[in-house]
């Protein structure tokens, strides 16, 4: 693993998310490597284009310093942790990076989201029970230990995930399951929520964008899974299959069905 020290200008950049009005990255890179993960295309801005993704991390060791003493600027405002990188990845555990953002932030009124797959976010309970608004969305592909490892090879497994959001319910803390990406015929969203219904204050659901630049690792763990699914996701990808539109009415349906509250943030085509 590659880990480089590097300070950053500002750690507090604006937004390209409609949901979100700044973000904060701690890290470039994640070590969770991840086959699909949408956030290789950072690799070519930021001079890792030979590197691959997982072997490498970018920690923006001053990232904390550089954050406004005068937080007025953000009230009200909306701040994602973690919109391109895991900020909770194992290297947090030494560097404490988030931990060291999160002691600045707390005094500041706005909105904080954390997003992880990581149930090292409990380290900092301490310091997330302080926050006035916060949420914790932990994501969540699938409930099937055989399918993380190979798809999500050095993530935490799925039951301290799930632990994680018991955790942070029992302790008061707004707990989001992000059940991304939904892979099809392989991710069972009902079987998700009703495994976690009970402690999990939202649900957000993402399919699976299929960029290039993930298509053949993730081609290539179908082919050794189930070759059969390559034809169906060709289909659905490249052909004139509604998967997603009639998967996003059954979610709907089981979100009406069991009341929950929901966001569904689907790519069609």
């Amino acid at each position: 693993m590659q880990i480089n020290l590097k300070p950053c200008k500002t750690i507090i950049t604006k937004s390209g998310l409609p949901s979100a009005d700044y973000v904060i990255n701690p890290y470039i890179g994640c070590t969770h490597a991840c086959l699909y993960c949408y956030a290789r295309f950072m690799k070519k801005f930021t001079n890792h284009q030979n590197d691959e993704w997982g072997k490498f991390v970018n920690v923006k060791i001053n990232a904390a310093d550089t954050i406004p003493t005068n937080p007025k600027k953000f009230k009200d405002k909306n701040i994602v942790i973690g919109s391109v990188t895991d900020p909770y990845q194992y290297i947090e555990k030494k560097y404490k990076i988030t931990r060291k953002i999160l002691q600045k932030l707390v005094s500041f009124d706005c909105q904080i989201e954390i997003i992880t797959k990581s149930d090292l976010v409990l380290r900092d309970i301490d310091l997330l029970k302080e926050f006035k608004n916060i949420t914790v969305a932990i994501s969540v592909s699938n409930l099937e230990e055989n399918l993380r490892k190979k798809i999500e090879p050095f993530a935490p497994s799925y039951k301290k995930r799930v632990g994680a959001l018991q955790t942070l319910s029992k302790n008061k803390i707004k707990t989001v399951l992000f059940c991304s990406p939904i892979l099809p015929y392989l991710t069972d969203v009902a079987k998700i929520v009703d495994k976690t219904k009970a402690f999990v204050d939202e649900y957000w659901f993402e399919n699976l964008n299929l960029y290039a630049s993930i298509k053949p690792n993730l081609y290539q763990f179908l082919k050794d899974h189930d070759k059969n699914l390559i034809e169906k996701y060709n289909d659905i990808y490249f052909g004139k299959n509604n998967y997603w539109e009639i998967e996003e009415k059954k979610i709907r349906k089981l979100c009406q069905d069991e009341k929950l509250n929901s966001q569904i943030f689907f790519h069609h085509g």
